[in-house]
């Protein structure tokens, strides 16, 4: 009988913050032979190997191999500033993809991509046409995978979870939560849905990371409160602004979120 070799692969992982490391876990653990980069020198897990190279000035990048099985880009920048969300986002997903031959990108966009404010659902088909720095330097980093055959923007909603505290922080506040649409995904969530992405047969050109359960600031805010054993402060005066994000292409995948909504989520404050 002949011996059947089965061919790990290769994903390198750009930005290996708090996201891009639980990802890395998950990877290893499912067979993909995981390069890290960083900035910064840091130790990894088991089966994952740390690279350091700054995705900025393309310096270190002579350790990247030539050809990677797959790609997730999930950086964060420095600063909020235009300059600084330029170089990363758009220039540093164009210096990698100019590195090396790559299989499967995904890219670790932003649902920030959309212009909408006025409780509106928003999906793949909306239009991005967001006029603020962020959300437009996003939109043109996106356009950096129109000529990749295998590629994809992830639009993450608003990524929380362990150490991210502002929510809990809002609601010890005596002040009533605005009447906004806001959308949110837990960290463990986002880095469940690019393993399933990475390891789907094939994939779309976008997809919205998003929980099932777009929430009102204020109804959050006073479902916090309530499990702080604070008294509800309801809704601050104005209209109903932001928007909905619809995570209905991603469920249909295949996805399921381990926290469906923003309770299951919270469920425990932070010590």
């Amino acid at each position: 009988m002949p011996t059947l070799h089965h061919t790990r692969r290769t994903l390198l992982i750009a930005g290996a913050g708090d996201t891009g490391s639980r990802l890395a876990a998950l990877a290893a653990a499912n067979g993909f032979d995981v390069l890290a980069l960083r900035r910064r020198e840091v130790a990894m897990g088991p089966g994952i190997r740390a690279l350091r190279a700054d995705l900025r000035s393309g310096e270190g990048f002579s350790a990247i191999p030539q050809h990677l099985d797959a790609l997730v880009f999930c950086a964060a920048p420095d600063e909020r500033s235009e300059v600084a969300y330029r170089a990363l986002y758009r220039d540093g997903l164009r210096r990698l993809l100019d590195r090396a031959d790559i299989g499967r990108v995904l890219f670790v966009s932003s649902t920030a991509v959309y212009a909408e404010d006025a409780g509106g659902i928003v999906d793949e088909d909306t239009p991005a046409d967001a006029t603020a720095f962020n959300g437009r330097l996003l939109i043109e980093a996106e356009r950096e995978l129109d000529a990749h055959p295998d590629a994809a923007a992830f639009r993450a909603s608003g990524i929380y979870g362990p150490g991210r505290e502002r929510m809990w922080q809002r609601a010890r506040r005596d002040e009533p939560g605005e009447p906004r649409w806001t959308n949110r995904i837990h960290v463990d969530d986002v880095a469940g849905a690019l393993l399933h992405l990475l390891q789907s047969p094939r994939i779309a050109r976008a997809y919205c990371g998003n929980d099932d359960a777009p929430a009102l600031e204020h109804e959050v805010v006073d479902g916090l409160r309530a499990r702080l054993g604070l008294s509800a402060l309801g809704a601050s005066p104005g209209p109903v602004t932001g928007k909905r994000v619809s995570n209905a292409r991603l469920r249909g995948s295949g996805w399921q979120p381990r926290f469906p909504s923003w309770r299951e989520g919270y469920a425990t404050p932070p010590d």
